[in-house]
């Protein structure tokens, strides 16, 4: 792998239960155990696995039209059994609307293949827990 394929970010505790994430451009994400309004780690998944699939999409379908309504929907079951805590029967739906017009009659037709292209082959998100990647955790000196 060459540095130009190495995606990161880095997790810091702020408090008991609340962490910040950076990335590598300086943006940053603050998320927690759920106890307050703050987005859990399950719930960063759901949004990723949306948020990768939105933007494929947004970019096919708007350079057609501007989109009067687009949102992703995205749920998962949460389960605990003999493998381990999971996410099972997970969905991504799509509710985009178009005004009239030539450009989005046009957008409103690719929009079926840009949510399968992107399931099937770009969403780096959706690929990844598809198709299934090992991860390592390690522990370092601090």
């Amino acid at each position: 792998m060459t540095d130009d394929s190495l995606r990161s970010v880095t997790v810091e505790r702020t408090s008991t239960g609340h962490f910040t994430a950076t990335n590598t451009r300086g943006g940053t994400l603050s998320f927690g155990t759920g106890s307050d309004s703050e987005f859990t780690p399950v719930e960063l998944l759901l949004a990723a696995l949306g948020g990768c699939t939105a933007v494929d999409v947004d970019i096919a379908t708007s350079r057609h039209a501007e989109p009067t309504g687009f949102t992703v929907t995205v749920t998962g079951n949460k389960v605990s059994d003999d493998q381990g805590s999971r996410l099972t029967d997970l969905a991504v739906t799509f509710a985009v609307a178009f005004p009239d017009g030539e450009g989005a009659d046009r957008a409103r037709a690719i929009l079926p293949r840009a949510v399968k292209t992107s399931h099937d082959r770009l969403c780096t998100v959706s690929r990844t827990v598809e198709i299934g990647t090992p991860v390592t955790a390690t522990v370092t000196d601090a």
